[in-house]
């Protein structure tokens, strides 16, 4: 027993006598020989000797505590756990060169989170103008299903959020304008036959509300007065239940243009007050180019716009 154990240790040891460690450079080593088909073309790939090639393989065995390879004269074939483990050390691989490349790039890429209606009828516009101003600085629209589009879950550098669910407080923000509120029904409905619906009618329908992100609740009604409500997961529930014809919704501007669905149609709701459209950013460490998407957006939207 004394033996086996010694055995183990010596095998989870490198050949300079230290605690092995899995590393990226065993992962790298052994996909390149999975590739290139054999240790010396693979040294070359890696810029390095064909000996440290195989003992680089060697160490990465000895720390999984399995053979990977199959190797002979002629080829070169993964065992059953090389199969398993090659697959895997591509992923990993992967997401190696994703963080090393997020880091790298911090501050010529510019991701603008929204969870719904991205930034509205100015969504091509915006894109356009930014690539003209900016081109050094590479511009994503991140859709996130959360109150704050993804800010607060590190997906994003800068967020577009309708909702009255966050708390400005905590970030910084900037009004940049304002939409009109709209109805959404089925295309079969009595009233799709209107030009405009009264708010006060809307609440004796039952309103399909998301309680996550959406921009709509009960809250717009007197307390006596309100609708009856199915609550959704997202927007995509949200339009499934409208086409339906069990509810109706209630929506800004930004849905009509981005969400079009068959089977759904959208009129202007009379009397509503409009959506502020705000920017939240982080205020200890903002992405150098906050101010610039603000201003871009401020300008679409003009001073009093409310589409």
């Amino acid at each position: 027993m004394h033996e086996e154990r010694e055995q183990e240790r010596d095998r989870a040891r490198d050949d300079d006598g230290r605690a092995a460690r899995l590393e990226l450079k065993h992962l790298r080593c052994l996909i390149a020989i999975v590739d290139s088909g054999s240790f010396t073309d693979a040294a070359i790939e890696l810029g390095t000797s064909q000996a440290a090639v195989s003992r680089t393989l060697l160490s990465l065995e000895r720390v999984l505590g399995v053979r990977l390879l199959h190797r002979t004269s002629r080829a070169i074939t993964p065992t059953t756990a090389g199969v398993q483990v090659i697959q895997r050390a591509r992923h990993l691989l992967a997401d190696a060169d994703d963080l090393v490349r997020e880091a790298t790039t911090g501050h010529t890429r510019l991701r603008i989170g929204h969870a719904w209606g991205s930034l509205g009828r100015h969504t091509a516009e915006f894109q356009r103008r930014w690539r003209e101003r900016y081109p050094d600085v590479e511009l994503l629209l991140v859709r996130h299903n959360s109150p704050t589009a993804g800010l607060a879950e590190g997906a994003c550098d800068l967020a577009v959020v309708r909702t009255a669910a966050v708390d400005p407080s905590r970030y910084g923000h900037a009004t940049v304008g304002h939409e009109r509120r709209y109805v959404a029904m089925a295309s079969d409905d009595p009233w799709a036959r209107r030009r405009s619906v009264p708010l006060a009618e809307i609440r004796a329908r039952t309103l399909a509300v998301d309680r996550r992100t959406g921009t709509t609740t009960v809250g717009l009604w007197p307390r006596e007065a309100r609708p009856a409500v199915e609550y959704t997961a997202d927007v995509d529930d949200w339009l499934d239940a409208i086409a339906a014809g069990r509810c109706v919704g209630v929506t800004p501007h930004a849905t009509v243009t981005q969400y079009r669905r068959e089977g759904v149609v959208y009129r202007p709701v009379r009397d509503a007050a409009p959506v502020p459209v705000q920017t939240l950013w982080n205020q200890h460490d903002p992405h150098p180019r906050t101010h610039a998407a603000i201003a871009l957006l401020t300008e679409l939207y003009g001073p009093t716009a409310t589409p």
